[in-house]
């Protein structure tokens, strides 16, 4: 008769359970290691960043995300560009946010 059906056997008494202060610590750790791993770092590097940017100014040889490497010409503080020049007589207007990193200078002669 019970050839499709299993047998219902009497089960064991469930475990106590605990007041959630597991969770609680657990969800902790989590946000511990997600501040600490995650938030942190990137907040530093956006702060770095900003700094690059308000320190930008004529002369300086910078190179942009999109791998062109120039001197900056002109800064235009209300607009957030710069000019950057590439070589001589060529130049390019591109955004202050566009800049990676600056470079130290003679670096374009020694390209």
């Amino acid at each position: 008769m019970s050839l499709f059906i299993s047998q219902a056997h009497a089960a064991a008494a469930p475990a106590p359970q605990g007041g959630g202060m597991e969770m609680v610590i657990m969800l902790l750790v989590f946000g511990l290691v997600f501040y600490f791993m995650i938030y942190r770092p990137q907040a530093k590097r956006v702060k770095e960043h900003k700094n690059l940017m308000s320190e930008l100014s004529k002369g300086d040889e910078v190179l942009t995300q999109g791998g062109v490497v120039g001197k900056i010409v002109k800064v235009s503080d209300e607009k957030d560009f710069i000019v950057v020049s590439i070589a001589e007589g060529t130049e390019v207007t591109v955004q202050k946010g566009a800049v990676t990193a600056v470079l130290p200078k003679g670096t374009m002669k020694s390209l």
